[in-house]
């Protein structure tokens, strides 16, 4: 009723990679599915742990261990059983990233933590000539009403953000694309992780993972992480949704309602 049947039709064709189903891809992929986008792959090496229950859509107390994707998956094909849902249980990095052909989506959106593996899928995105929506830190924030939208280059006080800008900038990777950040200032942790212990069930480091790579593959995967932040739901929930709004909004503005 909202959109009009021209951009329903337009969602139901629209190809979106997602690169990244934590706290924020999950919610993206949430929102883009119950709104009618019906082509979607879903990019996570991770498996579902304890501490992701607090914020992550797929996760909950008895799936803990099982592929993120592939929860994610089977959650978004209860909404919509005809949806062509793709999983890759791997990371986007320099290893794997001949692997995908981005040129062959309509939407990526990188929701990726790695900072190494960000530039990396944010420069491939934009030498593919795809249009890129790209989270910046949703970790360590606790108002929602600060999250807002700008190309990356006007972004401010997102500390993930001010390091992917300055690596394109090295990179001569222009820094127009839409971010969603926030400008809310990083809170400190006030008490330990469980992760990086050996006593969480985290996903493990891919092969030759290096400290502060990002993404898994081994149990103490969290533990070469160089800080882990606390993490609400009301804030990445929100960074997630206006992820996908970004994709939903530019679709409906291209496929406006016909006139009676």
């Amino acid at each position: 009723m909202l959109l009009g049947h021209p951009a329903m039709q337009a969602l139901a064709k629209t190809r979106v990679a997602l690169f990244g189903v934590g706290g924020v891809g999950s919610w993206a992929a949430e929102a883009l599915v119950r709104s009618g986008v019906e082509h979607l792959l879903l990019v996570d090496s991770d498996c579902i742990c304890s501490t992701n229950v607090n914020r992550q859509i797929q996760a909950t107390a008895l799936n803990t261990g099982m592929s993120k994707v592939e929860a994610l998956r089977l959650r978004l094909l209860e909404i919509n059983p005809h949806a062509a849902i793709a999983t890759h249980h791997g990371a986007y990095n320099e290893h794997t990233a001949n692997q995908f052909t981005l040129a062959e989506f309509d939407y990526v959106l990188d929701a990726i933590d790695s900072l190494k593996n960000k530039v990396l899928l944010i420069q491939r995105t934009l030498e593919a000539g795809v249009p890129l929506y790209a989270s910046m830190g949703a970790a360590a924030k606790l108002d929602p009403t600060l999250v807002r939208v700008a190309p990356l280059a006007k972004t401010r006080i997102c500390p993930l953000a001010r390091m992917v800008r300055k690596r394109l900038h090295r990179l001569g990777v222009p820094c127009d694309f839409p971010c969603v950040y926030s400008e809310e200032m990083p809170l400190t942790p006030a008490a330990e992780s469980l992760c990086g212990t050996g006593r969480c069930a985290c996903s493990r480091k891919p092969t030759g993972a290096t400290k502060g790579d990002g993404d898994s593959a081994d149990p103490d995967w969290c533990a070469l992480k160089r800080q882990i932040n606390g993490t609400v739901v009301h804030v990445t929930a929100v960074f997630g949704l206006t992820l996908a709004s970004l994709v939903i909004r530019d679709i409906a503005g291209k496929h406006p309602p016909r006139q009676a």
